[in-house]
């Protein structure tokens, strides 16, 4: 089994996990409504995708 000879520094660790990170969550303005929502998912607002109403819209 491979044992390492030396300790990972903090350096060398860090360096090597720098692309390891959470991605950026993409939004974008509703079509019906323009309330900010994911993309493919149901408005949250208005309850529209894909230009039809697909669930009862949040009482207000």
């Amino acid at each position: 089994m491979a044992v390492p000879k030396r300790r990972t520094s903090k350096r060398k660790k860090r360096a090597r996990n720098t692309h390891n990170k959470a991605a950026t969550t993409a939004i974008q303005k509703c079509t019906k409504c323009g309330a900010q929502k994911r993309p493919h998912h149901v408005c949250a607002e208005c309850g529209f995708y894909a230009g039809k109403l697909r669930v009862a819209a949040k009482e207000a």
